[in-house]
């Protein structure tokens, strides 16, 4: 017994040094998971040649003011999503720009994924793919869970909120959680057919915020990478003035989607000007602002001579109030002469029968 008990220490020593050992090198395979090499040319023209052409709209059902009441279990409305992705139908969209929020998923993981497949099994029902968006610099920069504020009058957007927003760069270690929110999502839709690609950060450098984005968007392709999903990512272009991020959003993007509310000319010349730097497939991921004459009549017969997708921002008017231009408020709550975004009213029925028109004629409805 005497000699069993100093041997103890000694056998206690050599245990906790075995564990140490495998401890350290559980931690040195997490850090060396491999990272994928971003998609060949090739590679991105084989995939794109499987879509088709994609077309379609940025898409929040009218009865949510932001991503948060889209998502949350309280207010999400498969009846709104499912007669509104109808609407989209019927003027032959075939796919559908969706906004996520990782607070959502962070109250409710389960729910929020449970979510996340009842609207695929909706828009899927109606022959309509999702692409998916991750991060967002626009609008409103602090959120919360729970009921969302009501719309203010005549105000664009008056409740979209950013994620991660002013809480990354107040907190810098919440980039754990929000890399534990990417890689769940990713690797559970991994294989789903139904989603187009993953569009990581939404408008990267807006809100002023310049390159004090890039680590999370670096990150965001880290993690995505480290997942390996099916579909590809992206981060879409959209400010030729934030010269590093844009760099890094061409050179890391699978296939390159972008931004652009101008004219025919100056939509032609950012097609002309992406083109020049690669030869992967494009797609528009915003675009259609009526006053600042980006027309579905002028834009859309572009992008479809040019094999590019095509995604206008809003499909029916809401809470969001994009009917009302960016920096042009009607505080009297009044329908604006011309709408700034949106295609249908809550009943379906469309602002400019004509738009619809030009629509189903390139869609072949």
């Amino acid at each position: 017994m005497k000699k069993y008990v100093s041997l103890l220490p000694v056998v206690i020593f050599v245990v906790i040094g075995i564990l140490s050992c495998t401890q350290t090198q559980k931690k040195t395979v997490e850090e060396k998971l491999p990272v994928r090499e971003v998609w060949t040319t090739e590679q991105a023209n084989d995939w794109y040649k499987d879509w088709g052409w994609l077309r379609g709209a940025d898409f929040i059902p009218s009865t949510a003011i932001n991503q948060l009441e889209m998502w949350q279990a309280e207010t999400f409305d498969p009846e709104t999503i499912d007669r509104e992705l109808g609407y989209a139908e019927g003027i032959g969209f075939n796919s559908m720009r969706v906004y996520l929020h990782h607070l959502a998923w962070q109250i409710d993981t389960a729910g929020f994924k449970n979510r996340m497949r009842e609207y695929l099994d909706i828009s899927g029902k109606h022959g309509i793919s999702t692409l998916f968006v991750f991060f967002d610099d626009c609008w409103n920069p602090t959120y919360q869970a729970g009921k969302q504020s009501e719309p203010k009058p005549g105000i664009h957007n008056s409740g979209w909120v950013r994620d991660p927003g002013d809480s990354i760069h107040i907190n810098p270690d919440m980039m754990h959680s929000l890399e534990k929110y990417v890689k769940d999502i990713l690797a559970s839709f991994s294989n789903d057919k139904r989603i187009v690609l993953w569009d990581l950060y939404n408008e990267p450098g807006n809100s002023g915020y310049g390159n004090k984005s890039m680590p999370l968007l670096e990150k965001a392709f880290e993690w995505g990478r480290e997942i390996n999903p099916s579909q590809p990512l992206s981060a879409g272009v959209w400010n030729w003035d934030l010269k590093e991020l844009s760099d890094y959003q061409i050179q890391h993007s699978d296939v390159i989607t972008y931004h652009n509310y101008g004219d025919s000319a100056n939509h032609t010349w950012f097609i002309d000007t992406l083109r020049s730097l690669t030869q992967k497939p494009l797609i528009c991921t915003e675009y259609m602002a009526r006053t600042r004459n980006s027309l579905f009549k002028d834009i859309m017969p572009i992008l479809k001579r040019e094999n590019i997708g095509a995604y206008n921002w809003g499909l029916v008017s809401g809470k969001t109030n994009t009917i009302y231009a960016w920096d042009t408020p009607m505080p009297d709550g009044a329908e604006p002469k011309l709408w700034f975004h949106d295609i249908f009213r809550k009943d379906g029925s469309p602002y400019k029968p004509e738009e619809v028109e030009v629509i189903k004629n390139l869609t072949g409805k």
